[in-house]
């Protein structure tokens, strides 16, 4: 598959992310437009040949220089999660209920990557509920029944967590997956709304799978940002399940037994995975493809 490059369609999404961090953070009409300038300048002045996450990484640290803030986003992450666990109750009865209950998990463990503030197309925590009242009607594109024989004849698997909010949902899918094979990681500082260990707390995770941090705030998982652990479990690991489209855009090239479980955001990414903005997606990486 061809790296998936920053293009200059990339760039407006970049300027939106930072101008929202401003408003959500900064009060003063005058501050907020000396700290805006700052940020558009350092995404004019930053390498544009990397993958989208990488650009994102940097600017997502210059945010959190400018404001002072380590993690700007912990409000917003707080608001996910409360409102995600509100709806677990419901989401396992419809899990249950289903004719096949280990597809409808992968549905709404896809439904909640929706839950992404560094993307364009996305939903507020306030719409989660009806969101998720549209997943079940939704063409599911690529290959549940691949993924879960995958899983089922792998000794061990990577889940690879993306959103706070999302995570939550992600407890409903790993309690599908074959028990005891399982490590989740999250990212290891903040970054965007991403997932820490702090979320997959909130989530219960801990009393489920073993839970570690990725060594990185990349909003991906770029390998080489990562630490030596994460790159030695990713290595060992039979399987590696990848959500969101961040962990797409920097894994898509890896020759791995992966899969990608997320929802298409994007045009450029909808015209690389040949899917339509807003598509579930559960597609095998290259080497199962």
């Amino acid at each position: 598959m061809p790296h998936v490059n920053t293009l200059l369609q990339c760039i407006p999404c970049f300027a939106r992310q930072a101008l929202d961090a401003v408003v959500e953070a900064v009060a003063d009409p005058v501050r907020r437009e000396v700290l805006l300038r700052r940020l558009l300048r350092d995404i004019a002045d930053g390498d544009w040949s990397g993958t989208p996450p990488a650009m994102a990484q940097r600017l997502q640290r210059s945010i959190r220089e400018a404001l002072g803030d380590p993690d700007p986003y912990r409000a917003v992450k707080d608001r996910m999660n409360e409102m995600a666990l509100n709806l677990v109750p419901t989401m396992r009865a419809r899990i249950a209920a289903h004719p096949d209950p280990r597809e409808a998990a992968v549905r709404v463990a896809i439904g909640g990557n929706l839950l992404d503030v560094g993307a364009k197309t996305q939903i507020a925590a306030e719409d989660l509920p009806a969101h998720l009242e549209t997943i079940w009607t939704q063409p599911l594109r690529g290959d549940v029944e691949g993924l879960f024989r995958e899983a089922d004849r792998a000794h061990s698997i990577l889940y690879l967590a993306d959103n706070a909010g999302e995570i939550v949902f992600d407890k409903l899918l790993i309690e599908q997956l074959p028990a005891g094979k399982i490590t989740l990681f999250v990212r290891g500082r903040p970054v965007l709304n991403d997932a820490t260990v702090a979320d997959a707390e909130t989530a219960g995770l801990p009393e489920l799978v073993p839970v570690l941090g990725n060594g990185s705030d990349a909003p991906g998982t770029i390998l080489d940002d990562c630490s030596d652990e994460f790159r030695d479990w990713f290595a060992r690991a039979d399987l590696v399940i990848a959500k969101g489209q961040g962990n797409y855009e920097t894994l898509s090239e890896v020759d791995k037994n992966l899969y990608f479980l997320f929802t298409v955001k994007c045009p450029l990414v909808s015209a690389r995975v040949g899917e339509p903005v807003g598509s579930l997606v559960a597609k095998p990486g290259r080497r199962l493809a």
